[in-house]
């Protein structure tokens, strides 16, 4: 389940600036530099005695973890595997001076027309048991997601062949140009991990194995419970001073709150906005507000809900209060899809504004007076109830009864992908990027797909597949023309009341106040680097 802030339009522009001047170069290579990396943490199973000590973490996760794949995991799992495994390259935080960083590779170019990337691994990289990292680790791992064909698998869909050129240099041919620096600094999908677990199955990793290069190691995988990592002595960029992280499940989000007053937590998020104002100067605790690239929208059901009806739908959602009254008031109208914060955004999109005059006209034309309609949200999470309870009131008014069915993400999606005809009619949905691209949130929200995936509009127009498709081809080499048709594409879902648009949500978090070296970062949701951290 993917979650996930604007605070400033100036600090969201400066940051589109950024990505569009890193990005606009079509031979994109990284210097010999490496990643500031700090220290990181892990707990001691969460005692009774209160409070961490100082080499332990506890992270109150509000959302379990259940596949631990890095081929295939697609959700929540990102907060565990982004401190096991290790990406080629890392998204810097907005304001960075660079867009990315090397990770696993040292540095990296491409071809004139960006078809061909060549890596240039980091030496000296061993894997938790030991062995050392090479170039056929990398080749295993991207066919392994590749051959897979779960979770983010679409990240490499340009890709035609990749071949180790020798121990440490590796070579992907494209289908046609694409970014793949950025696709290799991906959230999921884009692991490396060693060749021999390459052969495994995505069981014998949800046994609670692991094969990655990371500052921590699996020490055991309850996803029902806690999870325990610990630090990898032998780590190629250092030791962690915080060595115990217990990745503990608290879908309380009261409880959660109690446990990082009480100091028996030391992260966590997903709580009520009125919690983060509460906890604000307290003794013990820091709320730390960062940019976001999440947005929240309702996916409308194509197979269930008519023209008329999809259309009074967005007319009759309370876009003010929404916007005014959740997150504080920190959260700003989607404008469309592509949260303000990434490239290819817009705010000069032709926008809906709430009309129940407008829509109640829509309902009677369409003799829909008296419908039914399900809400499906996910159960525990505060702001998408709200939404909910508004917008039944809004809709009661022109003769809709918006029924509300908080369920767990798992069994939301689960019923969404199974039967269009008998799901849910809309899916609310908090989306951050895969990696860093429009085309993650189009390609992976709204393209025409055979079975449903995250489609959950259940949504099918080649116009829109044309110019997302399109795009992505020449993002690498022309990101002007590229934003232009990937504006077309936003402005083509809201002329065709494809979702409801609701926020650009901020990024929200409460870490224990003795803890140093937490810098968010919005292309990796709500992970804490815990080889960044110290105590004290």
């Amino acid at each position: 389940m993917k979650f996930g802030s604007l605070r400033r339009l100036l600090i969201a522009l400066l940051t589109i600036a950024l990505v569009a001047t890193a990005c606009g170069s079509s031979d994109s290579t990284a210097t010999d530099e490496s990643t500031d990396e700090g220290t990181g943490s892990e707990t001691d199973g969460g005692s009774d005695e209160g409070g961490s000590s100082d080499g332990s973490f506890v992270y109150a996760m509000p959302f379990g973890i259940f596949d631990i794949d890095p081929s295939s995991a697609f959700g929540t799992e990102n907060i565990l595997l982004q401190n096991v495994y290790e990406t080629l390259t890392v998204f810097n935080p907005p304001g960075s001076g660079d867009l990315l960083s090397p990770g696993l590779a040292e540095s990296w170019e491409s071809n004139e027309d960006s078809t061909v990337w060549t890596f240039n691994l980091r030496e000296g990289v061993t894997f938790h048991d030991g062995s050392d990292m090479t170039a056929e680790d990398v080749v295993a791992s991207i066919n392994r997601t590749i051959e897979l064909d779960l979770g983010a698998a679409f990240i490499f869909f340009p890709v035609v062949g990749v071949v180790a050129v020798d121990d440490l240099t590796v070579e992907v041919s494209l289908d046609f140009p694409a970014p793949l620096d950025l696709a290799m600094s991906s959230n999921y999908g884009a692991y490396i991990i060693s060749a021999e677990a390459a052969a495994e199955s995505s069981e014998w990793f949800n046994e609670g194995n692991a094969a990655g290069t990371g500052p921590y190691t699996l020490a055991s995988f309850d996803p029902t419970g806690s999870t325990i990592l610990t630090a990898y002595d032998s780590y190629w960029n250092g030791t962690a001073e915080i060595t115990d992280i217990e990745l503990r499940l608290v879908e309380d989000p009261v409880l959660a709150e109690q446990l990082v007053r009480s100091g028996d937590a030391d992260f966590t998020y997903n709580l009520p906005f009125d919690s983060y104002n509460a906890l604000e100067g307290e003794d013990g605790v820091t709320v730390a507000r960062g940019l976001s690239m999440t947005n929240l929208f309702g996916a409308l059901n194509h197979e269930r809900l008519s023209p008329e009806l999809r259309e009074a739908l967005v007319l009759s959602f309370p876009y003010d209060d929404v916007e005014s009254s959740l997150f504080g008031g920190e959260g700003t109208r989607a404008q469309g899809i592509v949260p303000q914060t990434v490239f290819g955004s817009s705010d000069s999109l032709d926008l809906p504004e709430t009309d129940l005059e407008a829509a109640a006209a829509l309902v009677a034309a369409a003799g829909a007076e008296g419908t039914e309609l399900t809400y499906s949200y996910d159960a525990g999470t505060t702001e998408q109830e709200q939404i909910g309870t508004v917008w039944q009131a809004n809709l009661a008014e022109i003769g809709i009864d918006l029924v509300l069915d908080p369920l767990t993400f798992d069994a939301r999606l689960e019923l969404a992908q199974s039967d269009p005809a008998n799901a849910q009619d809309i899916f609310t949905l908090f989306w951050f990027p895969t990696f860093v691209t429009p085309n993650d949130f189009l390609f992976t929200l709204f393209a025409s797909e055979e079975e449903p995936f995250f489609n959950l509009s259940y949504y099918s127009n080649p116009d829109f597949d044309d110019l997302i498709f399109e795009a992505d081809a020449i993002t690498a080499t022309d990101l002007d023309g590229a934003i232009e048709l990937f504006q077309e594409a936003q402005q083509l879902l809201i002329d065709d009341n494809a979702a409801v648009f609701m926020l650009d949500v901020p990024e929200i978090s409460v870490i224990a106040d003795d803890i140093n070296g937490f810098e968010p970062n919005p292309a990796y949701a709500n992970v804490v680097r815990f080889h960044d951290l110290s105590r004290g």
